[in-house]
């Protein structure tokens, strides 16, 4: 499916580095992380290391044990949640494609977090129910980064393999300002749309949505709290 536009902006771009630069330096594991990603030919849609960052500290904050993440890719993202657990933290990540996950098993191990990470191949919408018929719930937080027609049913999952208290991240909302757009909108929109629509009427959920500009342009995250 075609990405939407990406809107950047060179002063965005000049102060995502700068906060980077001071709050997330350059990490030589995360480099390697991405430059093996680029030479495995994946898909150069990584979180940025502010936004990386940024779910790190969501984990400390939480005190998360138990992390579900849906879209491993090259595992990036993982890699940054998965610093942030203590000792008997886990997270489990799905992704679609086995090579995308074999690239993230090798990235995880050189990072020294892969005892901490399930990773488990197949169509996430799979996964999931046998995620929940396993009792494997509930998550502490759950971090949705996948493909975006089927971030409806993302959601729904997730609310099944949470409790209380449960946060709940959804990233790339905004689509580079497209999800404003509702006429003849894309699937990745409509379902983004739709998404944030059943947050907005679920009284379950306690939720924002922010924009974010920076060097992966304009976007944003959605960040839900499970109240019953």
């Amino acid at each position: 499916m075609p990405q939407p536009p990406v809107i950047k902006n060179k002063l965005w771009t000049q102060v995502d580095r700068y906060f980077a630069g001071l709050l997330a330096p350059a990490d030589a594991r995360l480099k390697a992380v991405v430059r093996a990603n680029r030479k495995a030919g994946l898909p150069e849609i990584d979180v940025s290391p502010l936004q990386g960052k940024f779910l790190q500290l969501l984990v400390q904050i939480t005190q998360a044990k138990r992390v579900l993440e849906i879209g491993t890719l090259g595992g990036f993202s993982t890699i940054c949640m998965a610093r942030a657990l203590s000792k008997k933290g886990r997270i489990v990540t799905l992704e679609y494609e086995p090579r995308h996950a074999e690239v993230a098993r090798g990235n995880l191990q050189r990072a020294g977090v892969l005892d901490r990470v399930e990773i488990r191949v197949g169509p996430a919408l799979a996964s999931l129910p046998v995620l929940h018929a396993s009792g494997a719930g509930p998550f502490d937080l759950i971090f949705i980064d996948a493909d975006k027609e089927n971030n409806p049913q993302y959601l729904e999952w997730s609310l099944k393999l949470s409790r209380p208290g449960t946060v709940i991240v959804i990233d790339n909302v905004a689509r580079h300002g497209t999800v404003i757009r509702a006429k003849g909108a894309a699937r990745d929109i409509a379902g983004t749309r739709r998404m944030l629509k059943m947050i907005a009427k679920n009284p379950r959920l306690s939720a924002t949505a922010l924009q974010t500009v920076g060097v992966k342009g304009l976007d944003g995250f959605a960040i839900a709290i499970v109240l019953r």
